[in-house]
């Protein structure tokens, strides 16, 4: 794994319980945030899933 695919993965994770907890608690703003929190990571993660396939077929 390189270093985008954790920071991705883990930024989605973060973002995931952020959109739980918002919700649980009934905050729309805290949901968004962690919504796109979580989409960011994701898109970081799938730049390093790429990354790797790029340097494998190398």
């Amino acid at each position: 794994m390189n270093k985008d695919q954790v920071k991705g993965r883990v930024k989605e994770a973060e973002g995931k319980v952020k959109e739980v907890t918002g919700k649980i608690v009934g905050n729309k703003n805290l949901e968004q945030k962690g919504n796109i929190e979580k989409t960011i990571g994701q898109v970081q993660a799938d730049y390093g899933d790429l990354k790797r396939d790029l340097k494998k077929d190398s």
